[in-house]
């Protein structure tokens, strides 16, 4: 129960008290008065109930949904490793046709030119090091060993943002059952990987709302869920938002690279990350850690 509430509830019982002695010792007018004070008191007690439940944007609710991230986190991590293997077969495939390529320069002046047309076609079409790219994104680090206490570090974001998320209407709330719960991890990145996800909801809400951030731990694991009220994005743009400079229909000045740079820490620590989120119900980002 909030103060405001407390202090409409004690005033009620004490205005209540009042109009029930005033039968006996005040005046119709006084009585009438306490009557009125007691009756906006609990009126406004009730506003106040409805309006925490009605902020109460589903924390209970994300807790359901962790207990299946666990399955979901491994049903991901398949596909990736199935994906990476076609990757493999077709680099194996593409570099039999470089080398092949290669064979062929000795057969003449006029040949080694064609070939090496073809070997430039070839090589082009190699998939970039995504892997080399997310390791460049990767912020100076303190110490990658220490113990960190990832809830505290959660909370060093929201103040950090205070200001801006109060500017644009929007309250950051933690939920969590324990008060603390420690990862292998630096914390300047850890730190940095809540404010782009946090400065995120921030620009892109453009309403009043709340973000709902859930940190749990089950097994081995740190479950994080970013929740926000906002209107969310079509599935087909929500599966792109951690690209290398994607902006979807919603895109405003920036450089598109916070949500990149988020999901390059979280797999540094051999993390997943994904994101749903259902238009018009929100965006979220859930995110799984190994405490070690």
């Amino acid at each position: 129960m909030t103060r405001e509430q407390k202090s409409s509830l004690i005033a009620s019982c004490v205005l209540y008290v009042l109009t029930i002695v005033g039968f006996f010792y005040f005046s119709l007018t006084l009585i009438i008065i306490l009557f009125l004070g007691f009756s906006l008191c609990i009126a406004y007690f009730a506003y106040l109930c409805y309006k925490n439940h009605n902020d109460y944007t589903g924390a209970e609710h994300l807790q359901q949904e962790i207990g299946v991230l666990k399955a979901e986190k491994d049903q991901v991590q398949r596909d990736y490793e199935a994906l990476i293997g076609e990757k493999d077969k077709e680099l194996e495939q593409r570099q039999v046709t470089i080398n092949s390529l290669k064979d062929e320069l000795n057969l003449s002046e006029i040949a080694k030119k064609e070939s090496e047309a073809k070997l430039e076609e070839f090589s082009s079409k190699i998939p970039v090091d995504n892997n080399g790219i997310m390791e460049s994104l990767l912020p100076p680090d303190d110490d990658d060993a220490a113990e960190v206490d990832i809830i505290a570090v959660a909370k060093r974001a929201i103040k950090e943002l205070e200001e801006d998320a109060r500017k644009a209407g929007l309250r950051v709330t933690i939920s969590s059952s324990s008060e603390g719960l420690t990862v292998r991890a630096s914390a300047k990145r850890l730190l940095i990987m809540f404010r782009n996800i946090i400065d995120n909801s921030i620009k892109y809400m453009k309403k009043a709302g709340v973000l709902v951030i859930t940190i749990s731990s089950i097994d081995d694991d740190i479950f994080i869920v970013l929740k926000d009220s906002g209107e969310g994005l079509p599935e087909n743009e929500t599966k792109h938002i951690f690209e290398l400079n994607y902006q979807g229909s919603n895109r405003i000045s920036g450089n598109g690279l916070g949500l990149t740079q988020a999901k390059a820490i979280v797999e540094h620590y051999g993390g997943t990350i994904y994101a749903r989120s259902p238009q018009g119900n929100g965006m979220g980002i859930y995110i799984q850690l190994p405490t070690s």
